[in-house]
């Protein structure tokens, strides 16, 4: 048996509950893991929230996609994107369903080797947001001597493109409440406020304009400003804003896009590499037991320190 958190229904955070579940013994290609820390993302409440639809027949709808633990089990010809899995490796498991769980059975293709210098709690939270900063930064080609707007740069997300489009060679100017400025200077950053004035505020510091923008938020400002500095759309990607994007011709990526699917699959051995050899640092704000699940999503949702949110069975 395992502790697991499901949706019992459509609606807030009120509707997640704690059950046990039975877990066979893994087929052929699958691993049992037990699981030391869970990623929390947006995402995980947003299925729940009617957001993608409300079909009844889903439910109890499982939760989470992103864990770290140890494989306790495995079947045979059990081979990941690391090579083979044996009983006592420590591993991440990305793309996974019903994550928030003690224990979590898994397709061998979703577990990747832990890297040893990287805790629990970071390699639970690093694979969505990486793979997503990584795709943004593919999606509009960001390389040496770009200047680059990233909208939300102190978030889980853009805290990483900032990261990784400086190791590109890009200059970033990054939006940021200026309680995080110090955060986006130490990563090489230029901080600004968003908020009323935006776009003068970008051309004082970029006044030969920018190549590229990444939207993070979702908001009409950062896509407004985003459209009014470039002189190629294709060049703004958006996390978020996925009905203007469609609308007004330019990228976005997530959202169930099997490109976007397939690109941070393929990353996602090395996104792990370089986070354990120290290339880029993902920030976990706060850690809570599994129980608290649906405090951690009505927190989640609101202004809360810069970083990712964590689950402990």
């Amino acid at each position: 048996m395992t502790r697991v958190a499901v949706a019992t229904s459509f609606g807030g955070p009120e509707v997640v509950e704690i059950v046990d579940r039975a877990l066979p013994k893994p087929a052929a290609g699958q691993v049992l893991v037990e699981v030391k820390a869970i990623g929390v993302n947006p995402i995980d409440y947003k299925l729940y929230s009617g957001a993608f639809g409300s079909d009844e027949s889903t439910l109890p709808l499982p939760l989470g996609s992103e864990a770290a633990g140890v494989v306790v089990a495995v079947g045979n010809a059990a081979e990941g994107p690391g090579g083979p899995i044996s009983v006592g490796d420590e591993v991440i498991v990305s793309g996974a369903k019903g994550a928030y769980a003690e224990k979590v059975l898994v397709p061998a293709d979703a577990v990747l080797p832990k890297p040893a210098s990287l805790d629990w709690n970071v390699a639970a939270g690093l694979l969505v947001v990486a793979g997503t900063a990584y795709d943004t930064l593919e999606t509009v080609a960001v390389s040496t001597g770009d200047t680059v707007l990233v909208h939300g740069g102190a978030g889980g997300v853009g805290s990483i493109v900032v990261q990784l489009a400086k190791a590109r060679g890009a200059t970033v100017i990054a939006t940021a409440r200026a309680e995080n400025h110090d955060a986006l200077q130490k990563y090489g950053a230029v901080p600004i406020e968003y908020g009323e004035g935006l776009l003068d505020r970008v051309r004082a510091v970029a006044p030969d304009g920018i190549d590229a923008a990444i939207d993070t938020v979702g908001t009409d400002e950062a896509v407004d400003v985003s459209l009014e500095l470039l002189t190629n759309k294709a060049r703004l990607v958006t996390i978020a804003a996925f009905e203007r994007a469609a609308n007004e011709g330019f990228p976005s990526v997530g959202g169930g896009n099997p490109e976007s699917a397939e690109r941070r699959k393929k990353a996602a051995l090395s996104l792990v590499r370089q986070a354990g050899e120290g290339d880029y640092e993902v920030v976990v704000a706060k850690t809570f037991p599994l129980a608290d699940v649906a405090t951690a999503h009505s927190e989640l949702k609101r202004d809360h320190p810069r970083g990712k949110f964590v689950l402990i069975p």
